[in-house]
């Protein structure tokens, strides 16, 4: 059976450098799957076109090739839009794939795409093995996807996979350390990302912001007020500024979402067949909506709504297609702590330095602190002798006053003058003269050949 509709993505990316914040690494070039699913549209996965700086597509067994933008990208379900540039009438002869309804276990499905190591399309069949929440490394999201047992390899991932001639998911990651075990993007994220386009909303999958614990102890359900046959699960933490922020409490049970009865486990029965994590449901919503929640406080039953916001943890988690934010001061390089930073360490979640660890894991927002900056390098120079062995420390006080977010340091010290006090995580003091340190910049920045002192949109000095 042939594919027409099924193409494939050439990329040339350019990722950021954190060792260096200023500049980016070496372009590269990788290859990738995608499908026509409508007039001059074309669907694939967001990694494949992450940090992109050009794109092109090519058709079956066709040797030119068109080029490409990407038209709307959502990293947190890991789907991309893209659309023809020149020539415009390049898939005038390609009749769209139309999209399928979700799979149900044990249904034979296709997987089809240009895995690396040949130039011709590559088909591999399977089944569907599992429906349920998964991992999604791209963004480290927790999403609805389906397993099957196909192969998917590099340069197949982005590509469709067919059910009953329709396109039920688009494959995105395969497991670690087993073979031919391979996810997909379902068909209720998939319809979410095109309507959200076709409706100009933001592409990116809300979140509730609580922290949660399964009620599957009976005493701890006893001391929680919980009458037999009462099942949800409780609220640990409500972050600060989020979607439940003044509408939840901490030891909240929550019984049920938008309807669904929630088990002492976490789990709800979605769409009337798949038992997985109650926050499968905001994986087809949109940031603005509004879902209700049945609870328990203190005993009594209520109902509280949430408009749902987006997902903003302490540590910002992968970041794509933007520079990373970094400020220069008297030789000082300064980042913000991301997963993206972290993944410099080989083996990172064992290597990087613990207390980055435990904020990247159980770090909270707060009114006083919704980012962590930290301290990554010193370039030596007079104005900043003594302090080389202070890196890699989180910043906890300018002047006294922990910085509530990069902007806000930055703010901080581009109008200090004077004596400036830098307090790091641990203990240490940095104290630097504010003149001296408007001095030092421009030879500190001509001397490690760096172009500017900070990212483009954070505070300019005063």
């Amino acid at each position: 059976m042939a594919y027409p509709e099924v193409i494939r993505v050439f990329a040339t990316t350019q990722d950021p450098d954190f060792d260096c914040p200023w500049q980016a690494k070496n372009p590269r070039s990788s290859t990738g799957s995608a499908v026509v699913i409508g007039k001059n549209q074309v669907l694939t996965g967001a990694h494949v076109i992450a940090n992109a700086t050009f794109i092109q597509i090519q058709k079956p067994s066709h040797p030119d090739k068109a080029i490409a933008r990407v038209k709307a990208v959502s990293h947190d379900c890991d789907l991309a839009l893209l659309e023809v540039v020149e020539p415009r009438n390049f898939l005038h002869d390609v009749t769209p794939a139309e999209l399928g309804p979700m799979p149900s276990l044990r249904d034979e499905v296709a997987v089809v795409g240009y895995p690396v190591g040949g130039e011709e399309i590559s088909i591999t069949e399977g089944v569907v093995s599992r429906i349920e929440v998964q991992r999604y490394s791209h963004s480290q999201r927790n999403l609805l996807a389906v397993t099957v047992d196909a192969a998917i390899n590099a340069g197949n991932s982005g590509g469709p996979v067919f059910g009953n001639g329709k396109v039920v998911g688009i494959a995105f990651q395969k497991l670690n350390g087993v073979d031919n075990i391979g996810e997909m993007v379902p068909p209720p994220i998939i319809k979410a990302f095109l309507a959200g386009v076709a409706a100009d909303k933001k592409p990116e999958v809300p979140a509730i912001g609580i922290n949660t614990q399964n009620l599957e102890n009976p005493f701890l359900r006893k001391q929680l007020k919980l009458h037999d046959g009462i099942a949800g699960v409780m609220v640990l933490s409500v972050e600060y500024g989020s979607a439940a922020d003044g509408v939840l409490k901490p030891r909240d049970v929550i019984t049920a979402i938008d309807g669904l009865p929630i088990a002492n486990n976490g789990t709800v029965q979605y769409l009337g067949a798949h038992r997985t994590r109650f926050d499968v449901v905001l994986g087809d919503r949109y940031i603005g909506d509004r879902v209700e929640l049945s609870l328990i406080r203190k005993g009594k039953a209520t109902k509280r709504t949430v408009k749902l916001g987006a997902w903003e943890p302490l540590v910002v988690r992968s970041r794509y297609d933007q520079p990373p934010p970094f400020f220069v001061y008297g030789g000082l390089v300064f980042q913000l702590l991301t997963r993206d930073f972290l993944t410099t360490w080989d083996k990172w979640w064992n290597k990087a330095p613990k207390e980055f660890l435990h904020l990247y894991y159980a770090g909270q927002r707060s009114k006083a602190r919704s980012e962590v900056v930290i301290l990554t390098q010193i370039l030596a120079d007079d104005v900043n002798l003594g302090y080389g062995h202070l890196y890699n420390e989180a910043v906890t006080s300018v002047n006294g006053v922990m910085p509530r977010d990069m902007a806000d340091f930055v703010a901080r010290l581009s109008k200090a003058k004077g004596a400036v006090e830098i307090g790091t995580s641990s203990g240490g003091i940095i104290a630097l003269d504010a003149a001296a340190v408007r001095r030092a910049t421009p030879r500190i920045l001509h001397r490690y050949r760096i172009p500017h002192d900070r990212t483009a949109g954070l505070p300019k000095r005063k």
